[in-house]
């Protein structure tokens, strides 16, 4: 009597439709649940690449990085086919209980891996070539020139006139909508890198492009916003890192439209020219009543705490004795990130500012650098 031979599975073999068992299982439980496994997929590949370039510059580096990412692509998936391929090829199967035939060398191959590595290797250092050069080029005459000032742990942004000399308007606030560094989008830009004190760098993601900001020496590059990007604002920080305040070393890029950057600047530079020079004080009861010392020093305040009349005007005799740095005093209504009651000019020490303060109800207050948020203090106004 004869029987039917059992067909026998390698555990290789188990293993695989396990898997593949498995993966679809997991497939039909998300579809059930409703999970959108297109825009997973999607959301994978996109982080693969970096964020949609919103300069004419940036847009260069995007396409470089399309091209590097296709060639190293191709190579993964070549080589590891071929692993794949060797192992399920190449496999121990029943009745293997001696060596398969050896190769030792094969001009042909080690031909091909040699040839064709350098081919790949010489041409990616061509269209890097290209796309450096690109990048770094920069106008004789272009349409707006800026400063970037880098210092421990700010940004100053001075706004220069064709020369690249005089400074038309200084922008001391490096975040917010009053802050920030504007730009005309469909305009060349030119920034100039300069640092006070370490090395700093200048970094926008969404600009696929980093610059050191090096002390004693002075870096440039241009960069034009598309125009459809108008509008938008982009978060910049500097990516060395430069002390204990790295974390907040970060500025706020505005884009606008040609016309609307114009009347901004001009309206920054006849409000900076309408403001007369502040009244030189260091004696208490200056102009608005009593006067309340306080004094910044190494990015903090001297003070920790200070006390102010109620209901009554008050001065505050400010004295910003960091070199260079920009500091100023806001009032800020029961801690430092309360409504803001008050804020004092912006400006570069060493100097001494009186603030005229109007009259507060009494209670519980916070004064705060502007420009470094971390820097407080208690303000009690009784």
């Amino acid at each position: 009597m004869s029987s039917t031979p059992r067909t026998s599975r390698t555990p290789g073999t188990v293993i695989t439709v396990a898997v593949v068992v498995l993966v679809i299982a997991l497939a039909a439980a998300a579809v059930v649940l409703g999970y959108d496994l297109l825009g997973a997929a999607q959301g994978f590949v996109e982080g693969l690449y970096p964020p949609r370039a919103v300069t004419q510059e940036g847009a260069q580096i995007r396409e470089l990085y399309h091209i590097v990412f296709l060639i190293a692509a191709a190579i993964f998936i070549l080589v590891e086919g071929l692993i794949v391929w060797s192992v399920i090829r190449y496999r121990r199967k029943p009745g293997d209980d001696t060596l398969p035939p050896q190769t030792h060398g094969n001009n042909l191959a080690e031909l091909v891996w040699t040839i064709v590595p350098t081919i790949i290797v010489i041409f990616m250092f061509v269209i890097s070539w290209q796309t450096l050069n690109v990048v770094d080029a920069t106008a004789k005459d272009p349409d707006t020139r800026i400063r970037a000032v880098a210092g421990q742990f700010q940004w100053q942004f001075d706004y220069l006139s064709d020369d690249g000399q005089t400074i038309l308007y200084t922008q001391n606030l490096a975040t917010g909508d009053n802050g920030g560094m504007a730009v005309p989008a469909g305009r060349t830009v030119q920034l100039t890198l300069t640092s006070q004190d370490v090395i700093h760098a200048f970094y926008v993601p969404q600009f696929l492009f980093k610059r050191d900001v090096v002390p004693g020496r002075v870096n440039q590059f241009d960069f034009t916003i598309n125009e459809g990007d108008a509008g938008q604002t982009f978060r910049g920080q500097c990516a060395e890192l430069c002390g204990s305040g790295h974390r907040i070393m970060l500025f706020d890029v505005h884009a606008m439209t040609p016309a609307d950057f114009d009347a901004w600047l001009q309206g920054k530079v006849e409000e900076a020219s309408a403001t007369p020079p502040p009244q030189a004080s260091g004696e208490p009861g200056g102009p608005g009543g009593p006067a309340v010392e306080i004094s910044a020093l190494n990015l903090a305040f001297e003070q920790a705490s200070a006390t102010a009349p109620a209901d009554q005007p008050f001065t505050i005799d400010f004295d910003n004795k960091d070199a260079a740095i920009p500091h100023n005093v806001a009032i800020h209504r029961d801690s430092p990130t309360g409504e803001a009651v008050f804020q004092g000019e912006i400006f570069n020490g060493p100097e001494r500012r009186p603030y005229a303060v109007p009259a507060l109800p009494a209670g519980a207050y916070a004064f705060v650098c502007t420009v470094h948020p971390t820097m407080t203090g208690t303000l009690t106004v009784e």
